[in-house]
């Protein structure tokens, strides 16, 4: 199944959770009945595959290694930046970013040392979620992905330009797809080992605080850190 079969199923997901789930507490969270299923569901499917790979992944791969396949995958990271950046009209954070891909993909060689950080250019986090939000779609409902995890409906969709704003979706070969996208995923699991416990140590319902920190960390990348306006009232 390639990456974008992938993404209709997870679209599937999105439409199964709206058309079936009733109205819980939380306005945010509609869904939560749905949302703690799948809740469990990554859990599982963490404790018994992600987190096993990820820690053979960090245990056998050397350091250094393990840093230029980071700093690869954060260049290409910049190229959908780059492109949401110009989407936001953020016209000197675009060049930012291209400045950025520029020195990286070439004195970085290909991007596996991140010169431009060491240069001083700073490293920006847009995606097209973001650039819904800028342009004024509302966050819609909570909504907790296959394997994904958190996202919400309009982060969702912004999933699908994400994918197809990746250099690596240009790929013919199917195989080197799914081999880089299951790369990324598993030293993106690796780099968080051992942060678990602070999850478990500051909740008591992992499912409300994950939850929460997600929908006020995206609403803070929307606004670029900006407080939110209030009505008067």
């Amino acid at each position: 199944m390639p990456p974008s079969a992938f993404l209709r199923l997870v679209g599937l997901a999105v439409l199964l959770a709206l058309s079936g789930c009733a109205t819980a507490p939380d306005r945010r969270d509609p869904l939560e009945p749905f949302n703690r299923a799948m809740f469990q569901f990554n859990q599982d499917f963490d404790e018994g595959i992600a987190r096993p790979l990820a820690k053979v992944y960090r245990d056998t791969v050397p350091a250094e290694v393990r840093k230029g396949v980071r700093n690869f995958f954060s260049n290409l990271g910049d190229v959908m930046v780059f492109a949401n950046d110009a989407l936001q009209l953020k016209w000197h954070d675009a060049i930012n970013d291209a400045g950025r891909v520029m020195v990286n993909t070439t004195l970085g060689l290909g991007g596996l040392m991140d010169v431009a950080s060491e240069l001083g250019v700073e490293k920006r986090d847009e995606d097209f979620g973001q650039t819904l939000g800028y342009w004024g779609v509302p966050a819609g409902p909570y909504l907790v992905l296959p394997i994904l995890g958190p996202s919400s409906a309009r982060d969702a969709v912004g999933l699908v330009g994400d994918y197809y704003a990746w250099p690596v979706s240009r790929l013919d070969e199917e195989g080197v797809v799914w081999g880089l996208v299951v790369l990324r995923y598993v030293q993106g699991r690796a780099d968080l080992l051992g942060t678990e416990g602070l999850l478990e140590q500051a909740a008591l319902d992992r499912y409300v605080f994950m939850r929460d920190a997600y929908l006020q960390r995206r609403e803070s990348l929307v606004r670029d850190g900006r407080a939110p306006k209030f009505d008067d009232d």
